[in-house]
């Protein structure tokens, strides 16, 4: 898949630098090596690329007094909390090839707006040619007609917002700025972005003061920010998107719907969150195992487990590696993750009785430790 198939939504932007000589393969082996078991499954990077959801890696790398700086582009057609997910992630990795590394995400550019201003440029030449055009999209109609509702969006202490967010005694807090975009197309105007999964201080501040609306997507992303935003701002009602859609996306008819179906905060655990499974005596190892695989699945942590299937710890998949070599007394390990050949081979180097990822990715699973995932669980 090239940078542009199409479908691509988003161009991932970074800087890698590195302590040594390094070329592309060795920067694009690091990318696929230190984030596999890294990411949940849905986010594997090898897998996405099989999918179409990830484009082909781009890598320019120039070497000069023993050290290296390149550039690296990665095309995503995933959703936007997904894709800054995938460009965080590139800022875990610590080493290319054998040298110490460092790599920086610059940006990650919304593909489509440059699509969308060449249309609204095209049209407005169009325009001029003709006397009268009629446009297939009410939405591109106004922006080649009058001035762009992007012109409206105002800044409050840094976040996106629309033009009442200060002075209205009401906010609805979205995700992006898109959805801000979107809102002032459907004619509200009191809204604010947090733009990320992490709650900006203004916009915790702002929900003290005002009746309070969290309008989020209807995916893993939105469930994400819900829970972030019932722990740090002061919710009055929650809103979302249908399942599977995003804010952003929604005609006018589905955002007024959507808001009109907000329930109070206080049930939006209960009504938009699932449930984490409580832990209960089990009769068995492999109950045992299933509960704990449940209640890590979407948290990319892992458990280490004693002889009695009891928690020694819990650490980030990120650490699994290290800590391994580290502790002994282990029997199992269960972990939001992936089980790559080497967690294999070190599990049965240590002499674990199970070892238990979300999914397995193995040429050869030793005889001594029992492989597992929810699906033989």
């Amino acid at each position: 898949m090239g940078n542009d198939n199409g479908t691509t939504k988003y161009l991932i932007k970074a800087t890698m630098k590195a302590d040594g000589v390094v070329e592309r393969p060795d920067v694009v082996g690091a990318i696929f090596g230190q984030t596999e078991g890294l990411l949940s499954d849905d986010l594997d990077l090898r897998e996405l690329q099989k999918d179409d959801k990830i484009g082909r890696i781009e890598v320019d790398v120039e070497s000069e007094k023993g050290k290296s700086k390149g550039s690296i582009s990665i095309p995503s057609s995933l959703d936007k909390i997904k894709t800054a997910i995938i460009g965080a992630a590139l800022e875990a990795i610590d080493r290319v090839g054998p040298c110490k590394a460092t790599i920086t995400v610059d940006a990650v550019q919304d593909v489509r707006d440059t699509k969308r201003k060449f249309i609204i440029d095209r049209a407005k030449e169009l325009l001029g040619d003709i006397e009268k055009i009629e446009p297939q999209s009410a939405d591109l109609s106004k922006s080649v007609k009058g001035p762009s509702v992007n012109k409206k969006i105002k800044k409050y202490k840094g976040q996106p917002a629309g033009p009442s967010a200060s002075k209205s005694d009401a906010i609805i807090i979205v995700e992006g700025r898109s959805d801000v975009i979107n809102l002032l197309n459907s004619g509200i105007k009191n809204t604010i972005a947090i733009e990320g999964t992490s709650t900006p201080e203004p916009v915790a501040e702002l929900t003290k003061n005002k009746t309070t609306t969290a309008f989020l997507d209807g995916d893993r992303g939105g469930d994400l920010i819900l829970k972030e935003l019932l722990q740090v701002a002061e919710l009055d009602y929650v809103a979302r998107a249908p399942q599977g859609k995003t804010v952003e996306d929604l005609s006018k008819e589905e955002v007024r719907g959507a808001l009109k179906k907000k329930i109070p905060a206080s049930e939006a655990s209960t009504t938009f969150l699932k449930k984490e499974e409580k832990e209960v005596p089990e009769e068995n190892d492999l109950q045992k195992l299933a509960a704990a695989a449940s209640n890590l699945r979407g948290t990319l942590k892992a458990q280490l487990l004693d002889e009695n299937l009891k928690q020694i710890s819990k650490i980030p998949v990120r650490n699994l590696p290290d800590e391994l070599n580290k502790k002994d007394n282990i029997r199992a390990v269960v972990f939001d993750g992936i089980v790559t050949q080497k967690l294999a081979d070190l599990a049965a180097e240590k002499n674990f009785d199970y070892l238990v990822g979300m999914r397995e990715r193995l040429k050869n699973k030793p005889k001594d430790v029992e492989i597992l995932t929810p699906e033989n669980l």
